[in-house]
């Protein structure tokens, strides 16, 4: 199954998610050789395929990708800094359930995606977190993530439309034993797979708690001059399964 939206209605998320084939970046400057990113052809997403995205009771917390909006105090639109210290003492979610600060990542305008690694500077592309470090048959249990955006410009959450213990099941026998990695999807896609992304707009005070070590992902500020700050946070709702 890939990610599932909560909305009500379709005029809900109208406008605001688009769908694109992805590419495999090959040796491009500022990138990992090899990184998944989307291609250019965005198209908007349309009623039916909402529909197929769409979350009811039966999904599992997994998949489940829920958007949220939170009021931000009035903000100096050429002051990044004081986003952080905003991040560092904001209740996200007003109690509803605990998280943990994780940080904050600042991103310039007209960025195809935008984590990268912290260790080479290079982008990483679409991929899955690793916090928890869990092996194949628990993937589905990683906690989730709460990504708010602080602003001043709106950004991009990238998500593709296989999870990744359906990536892994393509070319993998072994899977007890494994533990699925951002390389997974990589050679997925190299060989040739299909692969869509789904691109999410958040304005400032957007965002999205997400299963982000299930689900491959990135943040986005293509077409967007504006740079942006994101914090993130990371927890687990009460009785997730």
């Amino acid at each position: 199954m890939g990610p599932r939206l909560v909305f009500d209605t379709y005029d809900d998320i109208r406008g605001r998610c688009d769908t694109a084939p992805v590419r495999q970046t090959g040796s491009v400057p500022g990138y990992d050789h090899g990184a998944i990113v989307p291609s250019d052809d965005w198209v908007p997403l349309t009623s039916d395929e909402a529909e197929r995205h769409q979350a009811d009771d039966s999904t599992p917390d997994s998949i489940r990708i829920e958007l949220v909006r939170r009021s931000l105090p009035p903000l100096d639109p050429d002051d990044l800094s004081v986003r952080l210290e905003i991040a560092a003492r904001l209740d996200p979610l007003n109690g509803r359930w605990p998280t943990n600060l994780l940080g904050c990542a600042s991103s310039p305008g007209n960025w195809t995606t935008t984590t990268e690694d912290s260790t080479t500077g290079r982008r990483i592309g679409l991929h899955v977190d690793n916090f928890d470090r869990l092996p194949y048959p628990r993937r589905h249990q990683g906690r989730r993530r709460l990504c708010l955006n602080l602003g001043p410009g709106p950004r991009y959450l990238l998500i593709a439309d296989h999870d990744i213990q359906q990536i892994c099941r393509t070319f993998l026998a072994d899977l007890d034993r494994h533990h699925p990695h951002t390389e997974d999807i990589r050679r997925y896609v190299a060989a040739g797979n299909p692969l869509r992304c789904l691109r999410i707009r958040l304005e400032p005070g957007d965002g999205y708690i997400a299963p982000t070590e299930f689900l491959a992902h990135d943040g986005s500020t293509a077409g967007i001059d504006q740079p942006s700050v994101a914090a993130f946070w990371l927890g687990r709702p009460p009785n997730a399964s």
